[in-house]
């Protein structure tokens, strides 16, 4: 990059041809997202910057033979806990694929382990060519209806908040307080004010007069939209809309048939939960571009808001285009259809070619955010349910989303006032149990649309607290769930008659693994598997992703904390009995 005087002169002599690049990209369709226009000529790079485009020399050529040159992509919203992966490792898979940064979110693991989770993520993506900025997590607990593993206010979030890499404050999930103006949230809202830093949105179903107060809160951002309306309404409040194609979230193409010339400029593209199985098959930001095009976008429109687009909307402003004084961050496709990545430069060094990440994966030290459980007095006895009635409500999984429904059922009560399960019926116990502070804590509810025949499934990534979410057929099998992921410190189990037939462990934080991606989706195939075979888990369910979202109580409408049921709707806690 420029940083000197004498740097300055260099670019300059080789934006003006007097000396030769130090690589030349030639033969290339520019993209050009300023214009909207495709022009012909070579790249000049220096020192990790772009010089010009033109006509060149350089010491080095590479001969793009006339494919097309467009900006590096950058996904404006991700999670990495949420691919299981280390920072080094999603640096590895994702920039094959275009990508040369991602707006990262560190929600999951500073909610477990606080700032040195931050400070790990931090670090550790220093391994990666992958240029990954950070938001600073906002809510740590997401609400206060939970336990998680850390809790984080606004004078903690000063020193961090000043940090170079962070770009400003994560998305605002507690809406209702921050809508409310509640002291502790609009405390949290000043210390990025005072930063000169952005604030990140999630403000579902929110409408009217409670969508301008959370917009006049200075959130800068949403990424939550499910249907036009909600995507134009938020543009027209000033927000930029994040369109979100992930592993459960598919909201991409509904949001798709709102998007005009007019509002394009204010739409960028995201991934916010995306696992290695879908990236290793369908790729990252090129697969949202070829979904653009396949719903009629223009090619140029959509990668304007996979680059340019998101530049701007979170002041990246050295890059997101490819002009001179810019970042070196290049992709070079094949066509403007199925989006073909062939080489990826990051700041003028390639990155990545035909598929394959170039660069060393230099990995961090993970012993500050190992994996900790502490599970006080579990025991079968606590999945027990003490119903009144057996007309109940239950959680009802609404597939391709993370929405659930609150419905109700009729259902067998023992004569202890427990749920009897019937195979027929699809309706199984799901229990949420308390992994930070010894509190005991095990929630119990009903969840419909599962699928699950035989056997339970535990997981210890459960959004946004993490703590141990299981679901199963029998009490017995759930038990041996939880106590089989606490040994293994954390993960994915599946079990079934008492046996452990698949798993995974997660050892960072019981969030991610130090594995490579290829591995990660080995298992994660092998679990996907046995979970349709021989748990039974609906073909048309992500075993794993959709029950990590069961326990988050920010997305309506009925959830399970480890402190109760929660109707997000209402916002507050409520009885099993319907």
């Amino acid at each position: 990059m420029i940083e000197k005087k004498t740097d300055l002169k260099k670019l300059i002599d080789v934006a003006a041809g007097r000396i030769p690049a130090d690589t030349v990209i030639k033969n290339c369709k520019v993209v050009d997202v300023y214009r909207g226009e495709i022009m012909e000529g070579d790249i000049a790079l220096c020192d990790g910057v772009i010089a010009g485009v033109g006509t060149y020399e350089g010491n080095k050529v590479v001969d793009a033979m006339g494919q097309y040159a467009a900006p590096g992509f950058i996904d404006s919203h991700i999670h990495i806990e949420s691919a299981f992966l280390s920072p080094e490792e999603i640096g590895r898979l994702l920039v094959p694929h275009g990508g040369t940064t991602i707006i990262a979110d560190p929600h999951e693991i500073v909610n477990v382990c606080g700032v040195p989770g931050l400070n790990y993520m931090l670090e550790a993506s220093k391994g990666t060519a992958l240029d990954i900025k950070y938001m600073l997590p906002s809510c740590v607990p997401a609400t206060p209806f939970e336990h998680s593993g850390a809790v984080i206010d606004a004078a903690a979030m000063e020193e961090p908040m000043l940090k170079d890499q962070i770009l400003g404050l994560g998305e605002y999930m507690n809406f209702p307080g921050l809508i409310g103006g509640a002291d502790s949230d609009l405390d949290k809202i000043m210390v990025a004010k005072k930063a000169g830093k952005l604030i990140d949105g999630h403000s579902p179903g929110i409408a009217g007069n409670d969508l301008n107060a959370y917009a006049a809160s200075l959130v800068h951002t949403d990424h939550e939209c499910s249907t036009v309306e909600e995507m134009n309404e938020r543009i027209s409040c000033g927000l930029y809309v994040l369109l979100r194609q992930g592993s459960a979230c598919h909201n991409l193409r509904p949001l798709l048939k709102g998007l005009t010339p007019m509002n394009s400029r204010r739409c960028l593209l995201c991934s916010d939960d995306r696992q290695p199985k879908t990236m290793l098959e369908l790729g990252h930001l090129d697969n949202h571009l070829k979904i653009c095009v396949e719903e009629g976008v223009d090619p140029i429109t959509a990668i304007r808001m996979a680059s340019l687009n998101a530049a701007e909307c979170f002041r990246l402003y050295d890059r997101g285009a490819i002009a001179p004084g810019l970042r070196g961050d290049i992709v070079l496709l094949e066509d403007l259809e199925e989006f073909k990545v062939s080489k990826v430069w990051i700041e003028g060094q390639m990155a990545a070619c035909d598929g394959t990440y170039l660069l060393p994966v230099e990995t961090y030290d993970i012993s500050t955010v190992l994996g900790s459980f502490h599970v006080k007095d579990f025991s079968i006895e606590k999945l027990k349910l003490h119903l009144t009635s057996g007309h109940v409500k239950v959680i009802d999984i609404m597939p391709g989303g993370v929405v659930t429904g609150k419905g109700t059922a009729d259902i067998e009560v023992g004569t202890d006032g427990d749920f009897v399960y019937h195979p027929d019926e699809d309706i199984v116990k799901i229990a949420v149990v308390e992994r930070h502070h010894d509190t005991g804590n095990v929630a119990v509810a009903l969840i419909r649309g599962y699928g699950i025949k035989e056997g339970a499934i535990a997981v210890s990534v459960a959004h946004d607290s993490h703590n141990i979410i299981v679901a199963g057929t029998t009490e017995e099998d759930m038990a041996f769930a939880v106590e089989e992921l606490v040994k293994q410190n954390g993960g994915v189990i599946l079990v079934k008659n008492g046996e452990i037939l698949e798993s995974m462990p997660l050892p960072i934080g019981g969030l991610m693994s130090d594995r490579d991606g290829v591995w990660v989706d080995r298992r994660l195939t092998a679990i996907h598997d046995t979970a349709y075979e021989q748990l039974g888990i609906s073909e048309n369910v992500e075993p794993v992703m959709t029950l990590c979202f069961m326990a988050l109580p920010v997305i309506p409408e009925l959830k399970l904390t480890d402190m109760g049921l929660f109707d997000v709707t209402k916002f507050e806690f409520t009885t099993m009995e319907a």
